[in-house]
């Protein structure tokens, strides 16, 4: 049983846990249930009620969760019913100490709790493990925050710590996302709210892909009531906005090849010694110097309209007092539909001029190519994708005696992600004029400037060259039972215990058709020119340094996409390449996992000289896995040419494979009240993080052509172990009033059985190469040398033609005999040099978190300040080449949220910083860093009540337009930099 269910209290500072637990089950544990039997508890002593309203009532129920839950706890809580302080979920969870959010498409997406990334972080919807989709990251676990609204939130709980009793999968935190229930606020409870939505983003836009306002709606409400006699209780609530919005890029969007050594030779790199341009390089790499070229140059402008829909029906049924039943179903949809043009010019790796900084990582002052009539490519998108979620969940608390509890809970819950539009999830049709000269980017600036010469758009008309169009698809399906009880030992000691089952199905499936006619799909004559127009791109990167250098390329040609598409696919006769279909996927992964618990855990308050209190737990975890994905069924290896063996493939087919595993995860919870305003915590426990579902993926992918040493291939492992956190945490609080305080925070965390990779030889039963056959050996005998290949080859077909397997063709130009040779029963069984996962790696992370929280007396003003620094011992080397692993996500972080509060008004001015972190270890060239640069944000909201019940907030979000920055191994290998622009939101609420 929690600790705050204790009914009687042997020291005073205890009876004050009491006035927390009539707030919106402040300190609930994890199941509903318990929630509604904390409130409960409360009003059994007649603890004084607490009806959260305003912000100065949100912050105390806040400070109360903090101080009177087990382990390390924070959270955030609604200042009234249907009135979250913001409007997306992870916005608010930015403000809270160790959390740090990824932003796409200009708001919160995902989370990282304490440096470790959204993958590792379990989320939790009134205790219920919640499923995710998300067609940007197919393979991914992280729950993505965008599709949910925050009218019905009541309050988000963020456990730093673990506990026996929560369900594993947060190493960073898990996060509870509690939603109104009508037994929280007997009565009627009632509000309605629309709001104007002005995303000034959508304002610096092409024609084309802007929406036709900027200006869109939002309208919520809620509903709760009770009935007279506190048997039944019901609750609705639902939202519905629209919002529109843009953003513009600029960058080298595919990476940086690369890296080389300063002598390096290869494909990609600078022109060396005796070749053509060498003279041409300016403070040449030297040394052991590494450097990269960009791979091309792009600016990208996006719109995009969204409509997101929520809801949310809760029953609640006392026909005792002893016994609460809950029945809810939750729902959420997103809908977006994108459209896109962008200006880009790819490198050809040849002859180069470009001048460099200096080592031990050079990168080009400015890289230039020398070429004539190549392609200035104008490419355009136009699609749509559509989320939902779905929850239905029945929870049961009875309380059969004053010290026995039971809860038990079930919940059936999906999400889904996929297209919502003929031309799929995500497509490229490429314009061109193939008459780009001598290109030169320049990287002095924040953004990178782009140079054409020769540009002539009537010599070279616009034409469509090459196209990608994809559909994704993703279905995560959770059934989750969860049984769980407290009994109540002594006055002072209680035993909690539970056993639980979850069964997560998760489906993803993938199609790209792609056209690779880059050299021009058809004639340029088939596109009429007033498809097309020209526009200024200088106008949409208005904010960002360079845009004003007089030698950016300025003319980019805008199209509709409907009808170039349309015209392609008729000139070319094959539709098939211009919308995608699921009917034949280039693949589809199938997981299952099936994981059983069981828990106990002691939870004593002890009657010292010190009040202190313990909690003492263990749980057990046994997962099985089974993984099954489509994979081609290869039936031979054929001998093409002197090095090429092309497997032959027939059909595709599901395979599967299987793995499990077992974790016991201890937990310990200590404080003490030194005083009576001075808390002291620590902690330690252990927890796990699932692997991602990449890593698991049944079946094995074959390359399509194979050499004398054997074929490459790649499969996952479901036998994959999760990565095992051991956490300590050690806190220190000082509640100084009744609405401020000062903590300090230490942690460390111990993470081991990280994924790496690993290659093996493993045989193709039934698939034969001829490299050792019969003919293979004839030849040997007859003269030639193993490392000979074009010997075996003739000698094969002068001797064998005609043979199982043997077909001579006929002799090429130089005189060369061709034909094909195919392995035969008997031959020996190919080698496939397979790529998977192994646990391998380990890293340490620590930090510190401190906080502060005051309230100027009674004069309405208060400040809300913390900030986390965190550290690992395993970063990225960015003087060093090959695959490296480093942890990604960390960063310190920082918040400062000055407030206010009258009858009348009431305020926030919050400012959110996060500072640099590697958000991934590869870039789409190579084994490259992704760095994301240090980004601050203002946000602004006021309020003004004109009565009891109607009031008024305005809200203004990315106050000072602030821009976004990628970049790799050095801050002027720019990868990506963003202008989205600032949202203005002005709402209506009226409180029945």
């Amino acid at each position: 049983m929690h600790k705050n269910m204790k009914t009687i209290s042997a020291h005073p500072l205890r009876s004050r846990r009491l006035i927390s637990l009539a707030v919106a089950s402040a300190c609930a544990s994890f199941l509903p249930a318990y929630a509604q039997d904390v409130a409960k508890a409360a009003e059994e002593v007649d603890a004084p009620k607490v009806v959260v309203t305003g912000i100065r009532a949100s912050l105390q129920s806040t400070l109360n969760l903090k101080r009177n839950s087990d382990g390390i706890v924070d959270g955030i809580v609604a200042d009234d019913i249907g009135k979250f302080p913001d409007t997306n979920l992870a916005e608010s969870l930015q403000r809270i100490s160790g959390v740090s959010i990824d932003r796409s498409n200009g708001e919160g997406q995902k989370v990282t709790v304490r440096g470790v990334g959204p993958d590792l972080n379990m989320v939790l919807l009134n205790g219920r493990q919640m499923p995710t989709s998300n067609l940007g990251d197919l393979a991914g676990r992280a729950f993505d925050f965008s599709n949910l609204a925050s009218e019905a939130i009541s309050q988000i709980q963020v456990y730093k710590t673990s506990r026996a009793d929560s369900p594993p999968g947060g190493i960073g935190a898990t996060i509870n996302i509690m939603t109104a229930r009508p037994f929280d606020r007997p009565g009627l409870q009632a509000s309605v709210g629309v709001k104007g939505v002005y995303d000034t983003s959508n304002d610096h836009l092409p024609g084309e892909d802007k929406a036709s306002r900027s200006l869109t709606p939002e309208i919520s409400g809620i509903y709760s009531n009770t009935s007279a006699d506190g048997m039944f209780g019901v609750a609705i609530s639902a939202s519905y906005q629209e919002r529109n919005l843009g953003v513009n890029q600029a960058g080298i969007p595919n990476g940086w090849r690369g890296p080389f050594s300063a002598n390096e030779n290869n494909w990609g790199t600078i022109p060396q010694a005796g070749q053509p341009g060498y003279s041409d390089i300016t403070n040449r790499p030297t040394g052991d110097s590494v450097y990269s070229v960009p791979q091309n140059i792009s600016y990208y402008m996006k719109g995009m309209q969204r409509q997101r829909t929520n809801g949310q029906l809760t029953f609640q049924f006392k026909p005792v007092k002893e016994l609460v039943t809950t029945l809810d179903y939750t729902y959420s949809q997103n809908k977006i539909q994108t459209k896109s043009h962008e200006l880009s010019a790819w490198f050809n790796m040849g002859p180069s001029v470009s001048s460099w900084t200096g080592g031990p990582v050079s990168s080009p002052i400015f890289y230039q190519e020398n070429v004539t009539a190549q392609d200035i490519a104008m490419n355009g998108g136009d699609y749509a994708t559509k989320s939902e979620n779905k929850s239905l969940g029945f929870n049961a608390a009875w309380k059969p005696n004053s010290d026995l509890k039971f809860v038990f809970d079930a919940h059936h819950s999906t999400a889904e992600s996929g297209k919502d539009s003929p031309f799929g999830s995500a497509n490229n049709l490429a314009t061109v004029s193939f008459s780009r000269g001598n290109t030169r980017v320049d990287f002095s600036h924040e953004m990178p400037v782009l140079s054409i010469q020769g540009a002539d758009f009537i010599k070279a008309p616009m034409q469509v060259s090459g196209s990608w169009f994809q559909e994704g698809y993703q279905k995560m399906k959770i059934d989750q039972v969860q049984a769980n009880g407290s009994w109540k030992v002594m006055d002072a000691s209680n035993l909690n215990f539970g056993l639980g089952f979850t069964k997560v199905n998760n489906r993803s499936a993938f199609q790209q058709v792609q056209s690779d006619t880059w050299g021009g799909a058809t004639k340029a004559s088939d596109y009429p020119q007033s498809l097309f127009h020209a526009d200024d791109l200088r106008k949409y990167f208005s904010k960002m340094d360079g845009v004003n250098d007089p030698a950016l390329f300025n003319q980019i040609h805008i199209f509709n996409f409907a009808a170039i598409r349309q015209v392609v696919s008729d000139a070319t006769g094959k539709p098939a390449l211009y919308m995608p279909s699921l009917s034949n996927p280039d693949y589809d992964r199938r997981t299952e996992e099936k994981s059983k618990s069981a828990y106990v855990q002691a939870v004593t308050e002890w009657d010292t000289a010190i009040p202190m209190h313990t909690g003492i737990g263990v749980r057990f975890e046994k997962t099985d896995v089974l993984s099954t994905a489509l994979s081609q069924t290869p039936t031979e290896i054929r001998w093409v040419s002197q090095n090429e063996f092309p497997v032959t493939f027939n059909g595709k087919a599901f395979t599967s494979q299987s793995g499990s595993y077992t974790n016991v995860l201890p937990s310990v919870d200590w404080d003490a009240d030194l005083r009576k305003d001075f808390k002291v915590r620590a902690s330690y426990g252990e927890t796990i993080g699932r692997p991602r579902y990449d890593q698991i993926q049944g079946g094995t992918t074959i390359g399509a052509t194979a050499n004398v040493n054997g074929d490459s291939a790649s499969t996952g492992n479901p036998a994959l172990k999760p990565v095992k956190s051991r956490n300590l945490d050690l806190s220190a609080e000082w509640y100084y009033n009744d609405k401020s305080v000062v903590s300090l925070g230490l942690f460390g965390k111990k993470l081991s059985n990280y994924a790496g990779q690993s290659v093996k030889d493993v045989p193709q039963p039934g698939l034969h190469t001829p490299v050792g056959g019969k003919y293979w050996n004839a030849a040997l005998a007859g003269g030639c040398i193993v490392t000979d290949t074009a010997c075996i080859r003739n000698f094969i077909f002068k001797n064998f033609n005609g043979q199982p397997g043997v077909v001579r063709g006929p002799d090429n130009e130089k005189g060369e005999i061709t034909g094909v040779i195919t392995g035969q029963p008997g031959d020996p069984i190919i080698n496939f040099q397979t790529t998977s996962f192994v646990n391998a790696k380990s890293a340490n992370v620590h930090g510190a978190e401190i906080n502060w929280q005051h309230m100027f007396g009674s004069s309405g003003f208060g400040v809300q300040a913390n900030y986390t620094y965190v550290k690992a011992g395993l970063g990225f080397d960015n003087a060093s080449k090959g695959d490296q692993f480093a942890l990604v996500g960390l960063s310190n972080s920082a918040n400062v949220v000055g407030i206010y509060e009258d009858d009348k008004w009431s305020g926030r001015l919050a400012y959110n910083w996060r500072g640099e972190f590697l958000s991934s270890t590869t870039d789409l060239a190579g084994p490259n860093p992704q760095y994301v640069e240090p980004y601050g944000q203002v946000d602004l909201s006021v309020g003004y009540a004109w009565n009891k019940n109607l009031s008024f907030q305005f809200e203004a979000i990315n106050l000072t337009d602030e821009l976004q920055r990628v970049h790799g191994r050095t801050d002027k290998m720019v990868l990506n930099i963003v202008q989205s622009g600032p949202r203005y939101m002005l709402s209506a609420r009226y409180k029945f």
